[in-house]
């Protein structure tokens, strides 16, 4: 079976998922965030273009010739966040980019829906923003990285297997019981993220949650398999920091 490669924070390093893709005959290859590449992202990715998937992390819009070197990358098409895409085996891709900002909306955790936002979309914060603060799309650049309450119940009204974020779901420590809340109303199988560099092991919380849980870590590549009885990851490569994180 050619599997699905979930990518933890690259933060510049790209030979690695290149090489996982070739040996691993692999369908798709996922970006889970803060890619921070050096060069355009397409030609970062070059021999994998064709299979590459990809959400922003809190990072992507650091400064503006980062930006441009991935929202303004040939590879900008392939952006899951707010959607949901299908992958070439059937796979249905949801996506949600970027981190929670209390310039924007900061869910307290163990929050089911989250708090009061400043902002529910981007078009609102634009509108607010003073003309010479304003960027691309209208608002500050690293908003392009910013979660907006109306792109997660627009998401909320959406089906899919697998949701891919930034963020971590409620299981893990700095995580997020909204995500759970939005993976449960989209019925998707696992919910895969990146952001923390580390993986813990949340299967005994599966059954309970509704659906698995997969943290990647630092330039950490996991490959999960919707199997019929259940949710199957195997570790394609370890993240640089699992093992002394393991007990975080």
């Amino acid at each position: 079976m050619e599997p699905i490669l979930y990518c933890g924070d690259p933060h510049g390093s790209f030979r690695h998922i290149i090489e996982a893709a070739g040996q691993t005959r692999a369908s798709a290859v996922v970006l889970l965030g803060d890619m921070e590449p050096e060069r355009p992202l397409h030609e970062e990715l070059q021999p994998i273009l064709d299979r590459v998937w990809w959400i922003p992390g809190n990072h992507d819009a650091d400064s503006d010739d980062l930006w441009a070197r991935v929202w303004g990358s040939k590879l900008a098409d392939r952006n899951v966040h707010g959607r949901v895409v299908t992958l070439r085996d059937g796979t249905r891709l949801a996506g949600l980019g970027g981190v929670f900002r209390e310039a924007v909306w900061h869910p307290s955790p163990g929050a089911a829906r989250g708090g009061a936002p400043a902002f529910r979309s981007r078009e609102e914060h634009a509108a607010s923003t003073p003309r010479q603060d304003r960027w691309a799309g209208g608002h500050h650049r690293k908003h392009w990285g910013t979660i907006y309450p109306d792109e997660v119940d627009r998401l909320a009204d959406l089906q899919a297997d697998v949701l891919i974020s930034h963020e971590a779901p409620g299981y893990h420590p700095n995580g997020f019981d909204l995500l759970d809340t939005l993976a449960r109303s989209m019925n998707v199988r696992a919910s895969v993220h990146g952001h923390h560099h580390d993986r813990l092991d949340s299967s005994p919380r599966w059954g309970s949650q509704g659906f698995a849980s997969v943290g990647v870590g630092l330039r950490g590549i996991s490959a999960v398999f919707l199997e019929p009885d259940g949710v199957r990851v195997e570790i394609v490569r370890e993240g640089e920091f699992d093992g002394q994180r393991a007990g975080r």
